[in-house]
């Protein structure tokens, strides 16, 4: 048994777990359950931004650029998704002239 085979398996199981969890959740928790999923990628940035500047090798290099794209970008869309979502709550003003 190697060092990565449990790293392996507590990866894809928490992938499974998490899946699981998200696709239970109510829509009217929408807006929360984003701002925890942005909070867990800037976790995630962070974490990419670390390994880059400590790699030692040109691949870690590469993944933990996209590690850190691809958390900015579900930060992004997260943020532009729950402004759409609470748009649609707001109510319309009406002006008087």
């Amino acid at each position: 048994m190697t060092d990565l085979e449990p790293k392996l398996f507590v990866f894809l199981l928490s992938t499974f777990l998490g899946l699981e969890v998200i696709r239970r959740v109510s829509p009217l928790l929408h807006t929360p359950l984003m701002s925890l999923t942005n909070a867990i990628s800037a976790i995630a940035v962070v974490a990419a931004i670390q390994v880059i500047s400590e790699s030692g090798t040109k691949f870690s290099t590469i993944l933990g650029t996209l590690a850190v794209i691809a958390a900015t970008t579900n930060i992004v869309g997260g943020f532009w998704i729950t402004d759409r979502m609470l748009k649609m709550f707001r109510r319309e003003t009406r002006h008087r002239d």
